[in-house]
């Protein structure tokens, strides 16, 4: 794939991604920005997700409704999300047509409207969009775990932001944080579809080439190493299902430990896309649901790591089953972290896994838009091969690989664990409640 990947720089420091792909007329554009909550500090957590819905607003010359309806007359779909390292944009639509694209990008980039009218109504928009996620337990234990294994990184922020942030955020923080991060030598613009692309980059020159660049945003950020296991309990009322969630502290993605932290991941719930936030396969053969589903401690079980700029946090979540004491459910995750330390993993394994990301990995590279995908995130965490080269290190790794990177990592030392305990069932089994009493964590 990459033999056929060209990569471009603007002289305002745009870099362009060019990837041609005749598997069908059809092409897609995406503008990623190295900015997310990542970039936020306290009193503006959510900015860059706001920041986001606004680019949907409208722009000097258009209206964000008239856009969506050309876009849609054009038979295109268009989008975007922001998470922790960056915010990504984008369109699909028939090839013939990416000039619209490109040049529907370049304009919100520079000229963005930020209507106060709008802004107050992406405030509700956003706030309940917050309290529609503040009705799962585990999402809030998520916020909580988060907050938790980071003292200072913004990774500690949710991408959404803290609702008494999203109250007080004003129009001027909103224009001054798109002023600060959306310029072309802070973003990647990626194009793969049916193009010729010496004529698509002339196109993505003539639109973007005007856009100034802006000083380097400023960012100075760092994690202390954790000195030992922090923990996290949440009770509120109503419902009785318990969750369980484990954080461990793991490098970014350009560490050479990555391809053996993603196999570890796949051994434990099954090999999972680098794309974001794709799922796992072959859940009912891999060791947690083998160790927490099938004995019926819990309803479902996983494990992630999504690749980030910076080190980041590897995952292991489980859905306690009725009557099941969360503890139980704690320590049989645990044993399983501690298994991959201690003991090698079986070949016949390990080639299996091995085999789930080789598939997932050839699936990124169908169809246009998860290709464009995976090019971005990676650009923007890494390098723009980065799928390539993982795929190359995950045929590299041994099981003495996996052993190394679990004892570097999976240690309680390393460790943040969530409890989630609906009230109902805490006041009805005092020994655990008493166990995970809030005021006994330690915090180091």
């Amino acid at each position: 794939m990459m033999q056929e990947l060209q990569i471009h720089s603007l002289p305002n420091g745009l870099s362009v991604l060019l990837l041609p792909r005749n598997i069908a007329p059809v092409a897609t554009f995406w503008v990623w920005y190295r900015v997310g909550s990542r970039n936020e500090v306290p009193g503006l957590t959510g900015i860059s997700h706001w920041v986001e819905h606004m680019l949907f607003k409208g722009t000097a010359s258009r209206s964000g409704r008239e856009l969506t309806r050309y876009i849609d007359r054009l038979g295109g779909r268009w989008n975007a999300f922001t998470w922790k390292d960056y915010t990504a944009y984008h369109e699909v639509l028939p090839a013939e047509h990416l000039e619209v694209a490109v040049r529907l990008e370049a304009d919100r980039m520079g000229n963005t409207i930020f209507d106060p009218v709008d802004v107050e109504r992406e405030r509700t928009v956003i706030i309940s969009e917050r309290e529609g996620s503040e009705n799962f337990p585990s999402y809030l234990l998520r916020e909580d775990v988060e907050a938790a294994a980071f003292k200072t990184h913004p990774y500690r922020f949710p991408v959404i932001g803290w609702k008494d942030d999203l109250r007080a955020i004003t129009t001027d923080d909103l224009v001054r944080h798109y002023r600060t991060y959306y310029a072309p030598n802070n973003a990647v613009a990626v194009a793969v579809g049916a193009f010729d692309p010496p004529a698509a980059l002339d196109l993505i020159r003539d639109a973007f080439d005007a856009i100034p660049p802006v000083p380097p945003p400023p960012l100075k950020i760092s994690e202390p190493v954790q000195e030992g296991e922090r923990r996290v309990v949440l009770q509120r009322p109503g419902g009785a299902t318990a969750y369980v969630q484990i954080a461990q502290h793991v490098p970014g993605a350009s560490h050479p430990d990555l391809a053996a932290l993603l196999l570890a991941d796949g051994v434990l719930s099954g090999f999972k896309n680098v794309i974001p936030f794709d799922g796992p396969v072959g859940v009912r053969s891999s060791r947690l649901y083998r160790a927490l589903v099938e004995r019926g401690l819990a309803a479902d079980a996983g494990s992630s790591v999504i690749p980030s700029i910076d080190p980041t946090l590897f995952w292991v979540t489980a859905t306690v089953r009725s009557g099941v004491d969360a503890r139980e459910v704690e320590e049989r995750a645990c044993a399983e972290l501690n298994r991959l330390a201690l003991e090698p993993i079986d070949l016949v394994e390990l080639a299996k896994v091995k085999k789930q990301a080789k598939a997932q990995i050839v699936y990124a590279r169908d169809g246009v838009f998860r290709l464009a995908m995976g090019l971005g995130a990676g650009a923007m965490v890494d390098r723009a091969d980065t799928i390539d080269l993982i795929l190359q290190r995950i045929e590299q790794v041994a099981p003495e690989d996996i052993v190394r990177v679990a004892a570097a990592y999976f240690h309680p030392k390393n460790r943040t664990t969530g409890i989630y305990l609906p009230e109902a069932a805490a006041v009805g089994a005092a020994a655990p409640a008493a166990a995970y009493d809030p005021a006994t964590r330690q915090e180091s």
